[in-house]
């Protein structure tokens, strides 16, 4: 009997606590909906407004709240009256900075280089400076896909260390370069792939096959000569021993000596430059079968 009262109390207070955190959640919910409803009504009165001051002072707010779009909202409808005004200045770099704040980083790229060209010796010119590069950089693309912006944030914060040698992200910039570079090599290094992989494909090449590891020789070896010290260097230099060899293989009779020779050789310089590399049975490998052929088609020689 005892268990049964002691089991109902529990039960009476769990309904009790539930209740009263359903009232809590009820009053809080309808709290929040009021504020909300008060802010959009104080917004809208702003927005309606045609005090730009007023505008730019309650847009500094929704900015230091983190309401980005709001001011972005209220900054473009003032920006250009504001232009020339004391606080003209600020309020283009701030709208720049709303833009990057809300992820829309070619729109934030374009208002940085506006700010930049329009106040070169500004408060926060090289800042914006900065912020080109860093917008740009942002929006990249993955490695896989067209580069052109990744070259264009390249240029921006090259010139960013060039203007502001001494530059307060200075470390930053350096940092995003290293990155930008990698990403141009790890393109180079897929389209040198997918030439290797196409192989003897006829639709892009000649019935020999020639073409296709051709070009995975060119790529990787412009590659290797413009990113030197790249980390990416020993896949390269794997994907030109495995072309040459192919290459080798799929030529017709008169190419065949000399490029089993080219192949040979870059295998050797594999191995000197890689003693330890994972590849290193696989260079072996080809060093042998081309040694194979070269000694047949001397004994040929000899023969005749």
């Amino acid at each position: 009997m005892l268990l049964l009262f002691a089991e109902y109390c529990v039960l009476l207070q769990f309904k009790t606590n539930f209740k009263m955190k359903k009232s809590v959640f009820i009053i809080l919910s309808a709290t929040l909906l009021l504020l909300m409803t008060s802010c959009a009504k104080e917004f809208n009165r702003v927005y309606k407004s045609d005090n730009y001051q007023y505008k730019y002072e309650y847009a500094k707010e929704c900015f230091a709240r983190g309401q980005y779009t709001r001011a972005i909202t209220l900054l473009e409808g003032i920006v250009t009256m504001m232009k020339g005004k004391q606080n003209g200045e600020e309020c283009l770099y701030m709208l720049a900075m709303a833009e990057y704040m809300n992820k829309d980083y070619e729109t934030a790229a374009e208002y940085f280089k506006k700010y930049y060209s329009s106040y070169p010796r500004g408060e926060y010119a090289e800042m914006a400076k900065f912020f080109i590069g860093q917008s740009l950089y942002m929006s990249t693309p993955e490695p896989r896909l067209d580069q052109s912006q990744t070259l264009t944030a390249i240029t921006a914060f090259q010139e960013y260390l060039d203007v502001y040698p001494m530059a307060v992200e200075k470390q930053a910039a350096q940092d995003r370069l290293f990155s930008l570079q990698d990403k141009l090599v790890k393109k180079e290094l897929h389209s040198a792939q997918l030439y290797y992989d196409l192989g003897t494909y006829f639709g892009n090449c000649n019935a020999s096959g020639e073409s296709n590891y051709l070009a995975c020789i060119i790529t990787a070896q412009n590659a290797l000569k413009d990113y030197p010290y790249s980390s990416l260097r020993e896949d390269f230099s794997v994907l030109l021993i495995k072309s040459k060899f192919e290459l080798a293989e799929n030529s017709v009779e008169s190419k065949k000596l000399e490029r089993y020779q080219d192949a040979e050789d870059e295998c050797y310089g594999f191995l000197n430059e890689y003693p330890d590399s994972k590849n290193k049975s696989l260079a072996e490998k080809f060093i042998a079968k081309c040694k194979k052929y070269t000694k047949s088609a001397a004994n040929s020689e000899e023969n005749e």
